[in-house]
């Protein structure tokens, strides 16, 4: 599959699947991929490569680095249904957790943020994937920490200390000043009491943070 690299990031040159993952956990056919990948517990797509009606194969949504260990593959062959996100931000509020295999010390720090004692991962999918089928949910943006996703004029956008930043599959746009108000909260609540347990998601350099923002 020809591919490219630009800003640390895999562009895919020939016709694009629909795995790319918006915030609201919808896929798209997109040729931007992102900076992490990841599978809804399995595989979703058919033969032709094309998918149905299915979004997940099971509740265990993960997301996980983009090279692991020398593996190779072929997205969207036998395995699973490779999904890919512009960062871990996307991923987060997409309802997906980080990968216990790949990304060990993250997984461990999520479910951490998550309770104490930490909980088992099928815990946690079991807690998550009722408010990934919800979908958005009322929130007060003044109330969420930075790193959460809002839905934001007919699109989705991240939420900094003092700022938002709209997003797009090609990174996030000019900072504007952050909202206050009830709306819609994209992030499930479950991944947003992580970050406010102290979490710290990877955010894509486009949205121009420094280390601090996620203080």
């Amino acid at each position: 599959m020809p591919q490219e690299h630009r800003g640390g990031r895999v562009w895919n040159m020939s016709s694009p699947l629909q795995n790319r993952v918006a915030p609201d956990g919808t896929l798209h056919a997109v040729r931007m991929r992102g900076g992490w990948m990841g599978n809804r517990g399995g595989r979703i797509h058919r033969a032709d490569r094309t998918l149905g009606g299915r979004r997940w194969a099971s509740k265990a949504w993960i997301f996980c680095v983009l090279s692991f260990k020398g593996r190779q593959r072929q997205v969207w062959g036998d395995s699973y249904t490779e999904l890919f996100f512009l960062d871990e931000a996307t991923a987060l509020a997409a309802g997906h957790r980080p990968c216990y295999e790949c990304q060990r010390s993250a997984a461990k720090a999520f479910a951490a943020a998550w309770s104490d004692p930490a909980p088992r991962a099928g815990e946690m999918d079991d807690i998550l994937h009722p408010a990934r089928r919800a979908g958005p949910w009322r929130a007060d943006a003044a109330d969420l920490p930075p790193g959460a996703m809002i839905a934001w004029h007919g699109g989705h956008a991240l939420l900094g200390g003092g700022t938002l930043h709209p997003w797009s599959f090609e990174g996030y746009g000019a900072a504007a000043e952050r909202p206050t108000g009830a709306g819609d909260g994209i992030t499930p609540a479950p991944t947003v009491r992580c970050r406010r347990n102290g979490y710290r998601p990877q955010v894509d350099s486009s949205a121009g943070w420094d280390t601090t923002e996620l203080d």
